[in-house]
């Protein structure tokens, strides 16, 4: 399991990019902070296009910027969206978080409120080939 000061580090880190986000047709800004088993986190915010199958999610592009820097096992994902509900993942995301093994989403709310949902939950019967 993950302990609250982790939980806490990684959606500090997932707010702290939110407001990097380029939203500008939704306009609801997404962060997300993934922990790597080397200990980094990495983090990635949404990136909106007018051409909307061209948008990459947080939970995506945190991903790919962890690839990118060599990780590819994972301990934890952190999500923050709006202050007033939990954003949970989208489909694509969930796959590709399956993709790598993520083991534990954590949901942030507000500064002080986040649940821990195991991937399994959200995705029971994710694509694999491995």
């Amino acid at each position: 399991m993950i302990d609250d000061v982790i939980c806490r580090r990684l959606l500090a880190a997932a707010r702290a990019v939110r407001v990097r986000s380029y939203a500008p047709y939704s306009r609801f800004s997404v962060g997300a902070a993934v922990l790597g088993t080397d200990g980094m986190v990495y983090t990635g915010c949404n990136v909106e296009n007018a051409s909307y199958g061209l948008t990459i999610c947080a939970e995506r592009n945190a991903m790919t910027h962890a690839v990118a820097a060599g990780c590819r096992e994972f301990t934890a994902v952190a999500i923050v969206g709006n202050e007033e509900h939990y954003t949970p993942p989208c489909g694509a995301c969930r796959q590709v978080l399956a993709e790598f093994n993520v083991p534990l989403v954590i949901l942030g709310k507000n500064e002080t409120a986040y649940t821990i949902v195991p991937l399994a939950e959200l995705l029971p019967f994710g694509f694999n080939l491995l």
